[in-house]
Order: structure tokens, then C-alpha cells, then sequence
């Protein structure tokens, strides 16, 4: 006997977006009318497919397209891939660390208003706080690199803006000569990064107040006043930030390992839904204050509520939520990579996209779910036109 299908985000959309868009008329944007729209398609008739015959057993299937919104939980795992064999490359045979910077909550409310330019400042200034703290002789005096990849929600699906940082434990000498280790399993401090990272923050806010380039709206709308702006950030400038250093990876693929999991991510995964049914959506969460077992629970939310948690976590057209800095910044990474591999006296890795065996044969674009021979495609059918009967053998 089979057991139920499990549940997705899109059979919430479709049971009960249509609905919940009609009296939200007016305060979804176009890009979350679109995400909407986009997973209650993906991998149905709307988008197109094809019909497929297996080589080995004969099954004959129907695969339909995949929307591939970078919102969508079911099409992030094939453009994870292709991100991680391009980073395959990018690898240094260093310790790796993972930094996270986070906003406090009075400004992630801000930030969720002026998301381009408030995650644009969360990146640059993560950025900036690391390059400029390894650069100081008193700590590293090295050039680094980063990779930064933006996450804006909780466990819960709560907006939560903060970036992941996935840093070499190194960088270049100023004159480039050598090659500058960072201590066994120490990066920077915390503390130090804390500081220089609240502080600069809290100045390009202000500027960003003055250019008149911040929008207000609802119980945020008093702060457009240039006083209350100041008053408001007063507080900011002396609570505690929070900057948290992991300890170092355990070696380069383990590095790899964690981007897979982290850089494509969506609010929520399919795997996290549990239930749909009269007392709303359940999901798992993870509660981060509690200890051992007890941080794994369940949370049930109106389905209403479920999709507008989902929703706070669309990103603006065009905005990067992956982004390369210093020794690993697009412009000048292979040169840099190059240099370091040299002065770390490694070897570099071969040619992109070469195979070890030059004869092997390219993986099947199609498998087969039953014995996993590849399959052949019979038949192509657009968008919204009807599916045929496979032809006979």
C-alpha cells in the first residue's frame, strides 16, 4: 500500500492561494504575484514536458517542466550543482571558516521595506568589516577573499536577514611575496569584527537616510523625519551585534559540503511540511533558544499566515544573493587563485568540465526511477498544449 504524496508548498498555493491573493489585492508585489504563480506551475501541464520511453525496462513516463524561480523549493537543487562544479575550481588546500552577520531586529524591520538597499549594505559591510580587520597588522595584515550568500528567514519563517560567510584562513601579503596563515583554528575576533561592523552599518544608514534614499511606511513612517531617524538609531549604536565565528572546517570538501546545503536554500524546504488539513499547515522548525531534543518542533500556522511568512523572503528582480569579495571577487579570482596556489606551493586543478576518462560517455540528461537505465525522449509538448498517448512500440 502506498503511502500518502508528500505534502509541498505548491499544493498550499494551490489550495488556497487564489483566495488569499484576492483580499490581499493591492499589497503583494508583482514579484511575489510571480513566485506565486511560478510554483503553483512548476512541473505541471502549464509549463510543457516531455514524455519519455526507458532503454532498459520500457516504462514509458511523462516529466513536465520545472519552473526554476530561485524561489521554487523543487528547482534549486540542479542549479546548486552547476554552482558547486564551477567552485570546484576555487578551492585552496587552507583551513576554510564560516562567519555570520546578522541585523538586529528594529533594523531587519527596516530592511524589509527597503530590501535592495539594506541587503545590498548587509553584504557590502559584511564584506567590507572582514577585508578591512584581516588587513590590519595588529590581527592578519593579509589581503582575503570571501563568499557571502544572503539568508533572510528563521527557522519559523520569520525575516531574519543576515549573510553566511565561507572564508579561506589566509590571505595574500600586501606585496603579494608570500602567502599569510591564519593561526590553527583561529580567524579574527568576534568582537572586533562586531564593533567595526555595527558602527559602519549605522554610518552608511544614516547616509542612506540623508540621500532621502530610505522608504517608510506604517508604524515606520515618523522615522522619515530626520530627528526621529537619529533618536531611533541611538539605542543601535549600543546593544551588541551579532557576529559568530564556527570553527574551521574540517578541509575543503567539507567546505563544498556545507555550500551545497546553504547557497541555494529557499525559506523552507518541501521535506519541512508535515500536514495541510483543518487546523492549518504544520511544519518543523528548529527553536535555536532551547537545548538538545527539545530544539526540533513542530509549528502549525493558518495557511494564510504560512504564505505570507513564505512571501516576506522574495528578493528583488536581479538582486544577487551570492556574492564574491576581495581575493575571490569575479574581476580578479583567477589571477588571485593562481598567485596563491603558487605561493602555497599546490597543485592546480584540472581544466574545468575535463573528465578523467576523455572517452567516457556525458551523463544521461533522463534516468529511469525503475533500473535507472537513461531514457530517451518520444515526444515534446509546449506550454498548455495537451498531452498525446506515448507512440507504440
Amino acid at each position: 500500500m502506498q503511502g500518502r504524496p508528500a505534502l509541498e508548498v505548491a499544493d498550499i498555493f494551490r489550495a488556497h492561494g487564489s483566495a488569499w491573493r484576492d483580499a490581499q489585492r493591492g499589497h503583494l508585489s508583482l514579484a511575489q504575484l510571480k513566485v506565486m504563480s511560478a510554483i503553483t506551475q512548476c512541473r505541471t501541464a502549464a509549463l510543457g514536458g516531455h514524455v519519455l520511453r526507458c532503454q532498459g525496462c520500457g516504462q514509458d513516463e511523462v516529466s513536465y517542466n520545472s519552473c526554476r524561480n530561485r524561489h521554487c523549493p523543487k528547482c534549486q537543487s540542479s542549479a546548486a550543482q552547476r554552482w558547486l562544479d564551477a567552485r570546484q575550481a576555487d578551492l585552496l588546500p587552507v583551513e576554510y571558516y564560516h562567519v555570520v552577520f546578522t541585523l538586529p531586529a528594529p533594523i531587519a524591520a527596516l530592511a524589509h521595506q527597503n530590501k535592495s538597499a539594506l541587503y545590498g549594505l548587509l553584504f557590502d559591510i559584511a564584506a567590507e568589516t572582514l577585508l578591512r580587520i584581516a588587513a590590519d597588522p595588529r590581527h592578519l595584515g593579509a589581503h582575503i577573499g570571501a563568499t557571502l550568500v544572503l539568508h533572510t528567514w528563521g527557522s519559523a519563517l520569520t525575516h531574519h536577514p543576515h549573510v553566511h560567510g565561507i572564508v579561506p584562513g589566509g590571505g595574500l601579503a600586501p606585496d603579494g611575496s608570500h602567502w599569510i596563515a591564519c593561526r590553527p583554528g583561529f580567524f579574527l575576533p568576534v568582537r572586533v569584527l562586531s564593533r567595526l561592523f555595527r558602527r559602519r552599518f549605522l554610518e552608511e544608514l544614516q547616509r542612506l537616510h540623508d540621500g532621502g534614499k530610505l522608504r517608510f511606511f506604517g508604524e515606520h513612517a515618523a522615522l522619515a523625519d530626520a530627528a526621529a531617524f537619529t533618536a531611533w538609531l541611538a539605542p543601535l549604536r549600543q546593544c551588541e551585534w551579532v557576529v559568530y565565528a564556527k570553527r574551521p572546517f574540517a578541509g575543503p570538501q567539507a567546505v563544498l559540503a556545507y555550500l551545497s546545503r546553504y547557497t541555494h536554500r529557499v525559506a523552507i524546504s518541501n521535506s519541512r511540511l508535515l500536514a495541510m488539513d483543518e487546523r492549518g499547515v504544520t511544519f518543523r522548525w528548529k527553536d535555536y533558544r532551547a537545548k538538545g531534543k527539545t530544539r526540533h518542533k513542530a509549528m502549525t500556522l493558518s495557511p494564510q499566515e504560512f504564505m505570507r511568512r513564505f512571501l516576506l523572503h522574495v528578493l528583488p528582480g536581479g538582486f544577487h544573493r551570492i556574492r564574491h569579495y576581495g581575493l575571490l571577487a569575479n574581476s580578479h579570482r583567477r589571477h588571485n587563485l593562481v598567485l596563491a596556489r603558487e605561493l602555497l606551493h599546490a597543485t592546480p586543478p584540472p581544466p574545468c568540465g575535463c573528465a578523467d576518462d576523455a572517452s567516457a560517455a556525458p551523463a544521461p540528461t533522463f534516468v529511469c526511477a525503475h533500473c535507472g537505465h537513461a531514457m530517451v525522449v518520444l515526444q515534446v509538448f509546449l506550454r498548455d498544449h495537451s498531452i498525446r498517448a506515448p507512440p507504440t512500440s
